[in-house]
């Protein structure tokens, strides 16, 4: 299975991109994390951010790989604890197919992509900085697998 993270933004600061890659790089095979990052809108003053958000999504959507098993990542979803999360990882896995989480930019998703989901996750109600989510992600979903797999990693951390 590959898991696609679907991120708006691109050229993310160094931290950003260190930590996303420290996570991503301890994936196995199995589970390999591959981050598909969309251009953000132009964002000013006056921007028509309806649109904005709308054109975001249509992105999105066109680079999720068919017949792969979509998740939001949004706010109306389910605050799932670590445990869960690895549940939901072992369910994803017996799917056989690849699994996108859609991760929107500052505003969030468009309309399209909560409706085009199957399921929904909330990272918590807390708000992250968007670049953020990448390293949240990308952590959560290593430690999951850890724990599937009775790795040290959840134990020590």
């Amino acid at each position: 299975m590959r898991i696609h993270l679907i991120a708006i933004g691109i050229r993310m600061p160094r931290w950003v991109q260190l930590g996303y890659d420290e996570y991503a790089r301890r994936m196995p095979r199995e589970c390999e994390l591959v981050l598909k990052e969309i251009v953000p809108g132009k964002r000013s003053k006056n921007s028509d951010v309806r649109r904005i958000i709308r054109d975001e999504g249509r992105c999105m959507l066109a680079v999720i790989p068919p017949s792969s098993h979509i998740v939001a990542l949004d706010l109306a979803g389910p605050n799932w604890s670590t445990a869960q999360v690895a549940e939901a990882l072992s369910r994803w896995q017996n799917t056989g197919t690849d699994l996108s989480l859609l991760s929107g930019g500052p505003e969030g998703l468009s309309e399209e992509c909560k409706t085009s989901t199957a399921e929904t996750w909330c990272l918590s109600r807390l708000t992250f900085p968007y670049p953020l989510v990448r390293i949240i992600v990308a952590e959560q979903l290593y430690r999951a697998w850890s724990i599937l797999r009775n790795h040290p990693y959840h134990r020590c951390a």
